[in-house]
């Protein structure tokens, strides 16, 4: 998606690059809310797993959001005891506010969380995260509603999530399958631009971060999970649901009046290798094609049944200026959201200033052809006059398609001399060590793949 500018659009996907001795690759995320029963024996399991299974190096942070009961303390032997536990204290509630502290803080380039009460079966994590490691995805979930998943939990709990995913899928037309499984990742890069977006700070986090990445486009990898209920779980159903359709309703409503600034989030034409080798291909090129026909041919048919409904009341030639009038307004108006991707208000009067120019041309284009009909024969029947305008249409189609993305929606990136001179390199991340509240953010130029850590690993130096 574009914008007329695009400052915060996202690199092309590779694969992370190579980090010093030390610096966590994942940075798993428990936030926890008075949990001092199942906090210590939740991070020694996990702790465990990732020392035998994961081949890189980690951390593990407690998020603790404003606990009123010893969580704290616990927290803070873990952190004590084990060398990749950090702890982090909020003195707010929310999940959501939660999360987004620590992974904004975090200098790890793969950013995670799960529930404390590990519901949702550890083997799953390394499938999670690798696609994000070598840069095919954007983020990963778990989801329990896949065909291969095997999930454990009462018929109460499974009607509601599977309701959920449905309004999901009916509302705001999401294609994961999975919204509330405890179980996510995401890039540290896509992070750092798409949490700014995310308004919730409790239980409906997850869905929003989740339909905004997927509206820009990103790549959701889903993974299959085992996933056994814990009847002990302290959520509040109905209010978390209440809160839930609320959010469904604030998302749904900035998506309709596209006042999401979703081009932030963009990765370019070209962000699978095999594509930079295309030459003389415009960037997009094949995509709003496809959109433009899609609109073109909903604009025609719209265009005809209004010069249908306006030859009743007026000559060929009136119905005809007032039918291309309103369907250019309109044509305009969805090609600059679908086809070309432009996002917001900013530019919209512009842009239907030189629509209408281009309305001006076929205007002109259909114009001429109804005159030369009439010249032909004095009364030609409807259908007649209807196929010529289809043509005349036809003819005026290929020219608005290139007046629309050569001057009314051109790519402004290809042109801005600071993205020319932008080379193409990959993000490095910094080594700063961890503290809450500092982000760090500084990137280098570097290409090579992840150096595996070995779980076992003898050198009393690598302090992993």
């Amino acid at each position: 998606m574009r914008t007329d500018s695009s400052p915060g659009t996202l690199p092309a996907r590779e694969h992370l690059p190579a980090a010093p001795a030390g610096t966590p690759v994942l940075d798993v995320v428990i936030p926890v809310y008075n949990e001092e029963k199942d906090l210590q024996p939740c991070v020694r399991r996990l702790h465990e797993h990732l020392d035998r299974t994961f081949p890189y190096a980690f951390r593990i942070t407690i998020a603790d959001n404003a606990s009123t009961d010893s969580t704290p303390q616990v927290a803070r032997q873990l952190a004590a005891q084990i060398p990749e536990v950090t702890t982090f204290r909020l003195e707010q509630k929310g999940r959501g506010r939660a999360l987004r502290a620590v992974w904004s803080a975090s200098d790890a380039p793969v950013l995670a969380y799960m529930d404390v009460d590990l519901s949702t079966d550890l083997n799953a994590l390394l499938p999670l995260v690798a696609p994000l490691i070598s840069g095919h995805s954007d983020l990963a979930i778990g989801s329990r509603l896949a065909r291969s998943s095997r999930v454990v939990r009462g018929p109460r709990r499974e009607f509601i999530s599977r309701a959920y995913n449905l309004i999901l899928r009916g509302s705001l037309q999401a294609r994961f399958s999975d919204a509330q499984c405890g179980f996510k990742a995401v890039r540290r890069d896509v992070a750092q631009i798409l949490l700014p977006l995310v308004e919730d700070t409790g239980w409906f986090f997850d869905t929003e971060m989740l339909v905004l990445a997927e509206r820009a486009g990103l790549r959701i990898h889903e993974v299959p999970v085992d996933w056994i209920d814990d009847p002990d779980s302290t959520v509040h159903i109905v209010r978390t649901a209440t809160d839930d359709l609320k959010g469904v309703w604030r998302i749904g409503r900035a998506l309709a009046t596209g006042s999401l600034p979703l081009d932030r989030l963009a990765r370019p034409f070209g962000d699978d290798p095999r594509d930079r080798g295309i030459e003389d291909v415009p960037k997009g090129l094949a995509r709003q094609l496809v959109g433009f026909c899609v609109v073109g041919a909903l604009s025609t048919l719209f265009y005809l049944l209004l010069y249908s409904g306006f030859r009743v009341f007026t000559g060929s030639q009136i119905a005809n200026a007032l039918a291309l009038l309103v369907s250019a307004v309109a044509n305009t108006a969805a090609n600059r959201r679908l086809t070309f991707g432009v996002r917001g208000r900013g530019g919209a009067v512009r842009h239907q200033a030189q629509g209408l120019v281009v309305f001006g041309i076929g205007l002109a284009l259909t114009s001429g052809s109804l005159a030369a009909l009439n010249a032909a024969t004095s009364e030609p029947a409807h259908s007649t006059e209807l196929a010529v305008l289809v043509a005349a249409n036809l003819a005026a189609t290929v020219l608005r398609f290139l007046l629309f993305r050569a001057w009314v929606f051109p790519d402004r990136r290809e042109d801005d001399p600071a993205c020319a001179a932008a080379p193409a390199s990959s993000p490095s991340y910094d080594t700063t060590s961890f503290r809450a509240g500092d982000v760090a953010d500084s990137w280098r130029d570097a290409t090579a793949q992840l150096l595996p850590v070995r779980p076992h690993d003898t050198d009393a130096k690598d302090l992993r």
